[in-house]
C-alpha cells in the first residue's frame, strides 16, 4: 500500500479510537450503561494499539522516521506480558483492593509518558532538533510522569498497608518537598530557555534532564509520604489527572492524535473527580495536599471519645426490627467491601423484599475508597441498579425510614460532622442516618474510622450495635429472618 495511503488509514483510526474514547467516558455517567462504556473504550484502545504498532513496522518511528527489524518481536513481547499482567491483575484483584490497582496501574502509565518524553528528547538532541516547543512538552511530559509514577507507588503502598498510613513527615521534609521542587522549576527553565536559544546549556541538555526525572521522582515521594491513608483517594485521582496531562504531553511530541486526546480526557475527569471527591469531605485539595488528616486503621490509638454508653442487640432483635419494617434503608461502608459481604446483603434484602418492606441502599460520594466503588461491589452481587440512591436523593427519605442498617460504614454517618464545630470532620456532608427512627450498626468493634474519631451516632438511644464481621452478622439476620 502506498505509504501516503497507509498514513492517512492510520490517522483515521486513530481519530475513530478517539471518539469511542469520549463515547466510552460519557456512558460511564450512568451504573446501568457503565459496562458498554467500558467495552467501547478498550475497543478503542485495542485499535489505537493495533494501529500504532502497524505505523511503527511500516512507517518507521514517529521520532525518527525509520523502520525498525526487531519492531514485531518487541511489540507481540510488549503485548503478551502487559496484556497479561493486566488480564491477570484485573481477574484476581479483589473489589477491595481496586483503589491500589488503580494507583499502581496509574504508576505505570506515568512511567511510561515520562519514558516517552525521556526518549524523544534525547533523540532530538542528538540530530539538534530541541527546540523550545519540543522542550515545554518534553519538560512538562517528564515532571508530570514523575511525579505520578512515585507518588502513585507510595500511594498503592499505604493503601495496601505496606506503608504506614498515618502521615509520615521527618525534620525539614517540607523544606526538601519545596527545593525538589524548586530544582525541577529550574531545569524546566533552562531546558526551555536553552530550546529558544537564549542561552547556551553547552551539550548539558541531557544531564539536566536527569536532574529534572530524579527530582520530580523524589518530590512524589516526599508529596505523598505526609498525606494520611484517609485521603490516598484524592491523590490518586490527582495523580491520574496528572498522569493523563503527561500522556498528552507525550502525544504532542508524537504529533499523535489519540495520545493527545486520550491524556486530555484523563486529565481532566481525573481533576474533576479530585475536586468532586474533595467536596464531599469538605476540604479543599490544597488541604488535602498539606496533608496530616487521616491516620488510617492506625489512627485508632489517638480516637477521641464521644461519651455516653451504647446499646448492643443480638441478631434475633434486629431480625426481627427488619423483618415488621415498613422501609428499610441499607448505608453499605468499607466494612462491607473488606468482609466481600455484597452477596449476603443482597439476598437480606431480597428476603425483606418478599415480606412487602421497601428497600433501599444509601450510598455517600466516598463509601469504600472512592467514587463507584460501593456501587460496582453491590452491582457485582447484582443489587437492582434502581435501589442505589446517592446521598442527596436519600437523605430526605431517613426520616420516613423504619430502620437504617449501617454495614461497616463510619465517617460518612457521623452526626458530629454537622454538630461539632471541634470535629475534623465537621462540614463534610454525611448521610443523616440519625434521623431514621431506629438504628442498627453491624460492625466488629468500637474503633473509629480513618478520621480517627468516634461516631457520636453509636450513641444515640435508638441506635443499636450488632457486633460482628459484616458477612457473619448478615448471613445470621438471613438464617433468623427466614425462620419469623
Amino acid at each position: 500500500m502506498d505509504p501516503s495511503t497507509l498514513s492517512t488509514l492510520i490517522h483515521f483510526a486513530y481519530v475513530l479510537a478517539a471518539a469511542m474514547f469520549v463515547v466510552g467516558l460519557h456512558q460511564m455517567n450512568s451504573v446501568l450503561t457503565a459496562r458498554r462504556g467500558n467495552q467501547i473504550s478498550a475497543l478503542g484502545m485495542a485499535i489505537a494499539v493495533a494501529v500504532t504498532a502497524l505505523q511503527l513496522v511500516f512507517l518507521g518511528s514517529p521520532a525518527t522516521g525509520q523502520t525498525e527489524g526487531l519492531a514485531w518481536p518487541i511489540i507481540i513481547v510488549g503485548l503478551v506480558i502487559g496484556g497479561g499482567l493486566g488480564f491477570y491483575s484485573a481477574r484476581q484483584v479483589k473489589m477491595t483492593a481496586m483503589p491500589q490497582l488503580v494507583s499502581i496501574f496509574n504508576a505505570v502509565g506515568g512511567g511510561a509518558a515520562g519514558l516517552i518524553a525521556t526518549e524523544d528528547y534525547m533523540t532530538a538532541v542528538n540530530r539538534g532538533e530541541a527546540d523550545v516547543w519540543l522542550s515545554v512538552f518534553v519538560v512538562l511530559g517528564v515532571v508530570l510522569g514523575s511525579i505520578a509514577f512515585s507518588g502513585s507507588v507510595i500511594a498503592t503502598g499505604k493503601l495496601q498497608g505496606l506503608i504506614s498510613g498515618q502521615p509520615i513527615i521527618f525534620p525539614g521534609s517540607r523544606l526538601v518537598t519545596i527545593a525538589l521542587a524548586a530544582i525541577a522549576l529550574g531545569g524546566t527553565a533552562a531546558l526551555v530557555l536553552g530550546g529558544y536559544g537564549a542561552i547556551d546549556l553547552g551539550g548539558l541538555e541531557i544531564p539536566i534532564l536527569g536532574v529534572i526525572v530524579v527530582a520530580g521522582l523524589a518530590f512524589g515521594v516526599t508529596m505523598v509520604l505526609p498525606i494520611g491513608g484517609a485521603d490516598m483517594p484524592v491523590v490518586i485521582s490527582l495523580l491520574n489527572s496528572g498522569t493523563g496531562l503527561a500522556a498528552a504531553m507525550a502525544g504532542l511530541v508524537l504529533n499523535n492524535p489519540v495520545l493527545i486526546i486520550a491524556g486530555a480526557l484523563v486529565g481532566a475527569s481525573g481533576a474533576i473527580l479530585t475536586k468532586l471527591m474533595a467536596d464531599a469531605m469538605n476540604r479543599s485539595v490544597i488541604n488535602v495536599m498539606v496533608g496530616g488528616f487521616g491516620g488510617g486503621e492506625a489512627a485508632a490509638g489517638g480516637a477521641t471519645g464521644a461519651g455516653g454508653s451504647v446499646r448492643e442487640v443480638g441478631v434475633d432483635d434486629v431480625a426481627i426490627q427488619l423483618a415488621y419494617a415498613q422501609r428499610v434503608i441499607i448505608v453499605p461502608g468499607y466494612g462491607l467491601a473488606v468482609a466481600q459481604a455484597q452477596h449476603a446483603v443482597r439476598e437480606l434484602a431480597e428476603l425483606l423484599e418478599a415480606r412487602g418492606v421497601a428497600v433501599a441502599y444509601a450510598i455517600h460520594p466516598v463509601a469504600g475508597r472512592m467514587p463507584g466503588h460501593m456501587n460496582v461491589l453491590l452491582a457485582e452481587a447484582n443489587v437492582p441498579y434502581q435501589q442505589l440512591k446517592e446521598m442527596d436523593e436519600i437523605n430526605p427519605e431517613f426520616p420516613r425510614t423504619d430502620v437504617a442498617l449501617v454495614i461497616g460504614a463510619n465517617d460518612v454517618t457521623n452526626p458530629a460532622a454537622r454538630s461539632n464545630p471541634q470535629s475534623p470532620i465537621y462540614g463534610m456532608p454525611i448521610l443523616d442516618v440519625d434521623q431514621a427512627r431506629s438504628i442498627v450498626v453491624i460492625k466488629r468493634s468500637m474503633s473509629p474510622g480513618y478520621a480517627g474519631i468516634d461516631n457520636e451516632l453509636y450513641y444515640e438511644p435508638k441506635t443499636g450495635m450488632l457486633f460482628a464481621d459484616a458477612r457473619e452478622g448478615l448471613s445470621q439476620l438471613v438464617a433468623a429472618v427466614k425462620v419469623l
